[in-house]
């Protein structure tokens, strides 16, 4: 489905993003992976997926905090794959607090590789898209796009603001060929989240099924986790003609988070 197509999916060395790149690798798609771990680790993936799927898989360290960086990995793709036909923007953190307790540094760090890398990546990537009449922005925005949660300030506010980016560019590219949605999902088990849940058992002394439960039984209704290979297929579904008129909306993939 997604053959001769190029698609880039920051913060793609492991978790939701990973999950992305290996299911458009699945249906095609060359694959630029970007994200932070060991050079080694990085290199069995980006190998692995070639490998597997035998597609051209790249790496870009791009930092993405940093604006001049992102618009880089657009440029930087276009030069050596030739175009950019697909943009998941997914890198993302997180550090909780009170309001009033929260490091400022950590709001600017939040802000900045939350949201504005969607902004700039988006901003270099268009041209090209519409040159050609077609491209797929899909932003990994989340549950807490949709509703709040406390002690999340910065990623609530940045996650919000990846929802309304979208409708905007959505407006501006329709009828282009482009379409741009954001992605909503509840928890995942990523490694961020298995941490979260061995903290949960450790402070209350409880088993890791416990654990899990009472992180999901709080915000997700199904009880379950959603898997980075059902985002990785909701972004494939996107990215297929049945999704053309799909633009300018958040899709939410929770477990009923956001029904309630």
């Amino acid at each position: 489905m997604l053959k001769g197509k190029v698609a880039i999916v920051s913060g793609s060395t492991s978790g939701i993003g990973l999950g992305i790149a290996k299911v458009l690798a699945s249906h095609g798609a060359d694959i630029v992976l970007n994200g932070i771990g060991d050079a080694g680790e990085i290199e069995t993936i980006r190998s692995g997926i070639e490998r597997e799927h035998g597609v051209h898989a790249l790496y870009d360290g791009a930092d993405m905090s940093k604006g001049e960086a992102v618009r880089g990995l657009i440029s930087a793709t276009i030069e050596k794959l030739g175009r950019v036909d697909i943009l998941v923007n997914n890198a993302g953190i997180q550090f909780t607090a009170p309001v009033e307790e929260f490091p400022a540094e950590k709001w600017d760090a939040i802000l900045a590789i939350n949201l504005s890398a969607a902004f700039h990546g988006i901003a270099a990537a268009l041209p090209q898209m519409k040159k050609r009449g077609w491209g797929r922005i899909i932003n990994i925005a989340s549950a807490h796009g949709l509703v709040g949660s406390v002690h999340k300030v910065a990623y609530v506010a940045a996650k919000h603001g990846m929802v309304g980016l979208t409708k905007v560019v959505g407006l501006e590219t329709a009828g282009t060929g482009i379409t741009a949605n954001a992605v909503c999902p509840g928890w995942v088990l990523t490694p961020l989240v298995e941490k979260q849940i061995a903290d949960i058992a450790a402070r209350e002394k409880i088993s890791r099924q416990k654990a899990e439960m009472s992180l999901l039984g709080d915000k997700q209704p199904s009880r379950s986790f959603v898997t980075p290979e059902q985002l990785g297929g909701t972004v494939a579904f996107l990215c297929s003609p049945a999704a053309d008129q799909i633009t300018g909306t958040a899709i939410s993939v929770d477990g009923a988070w956001t029904a309630q």
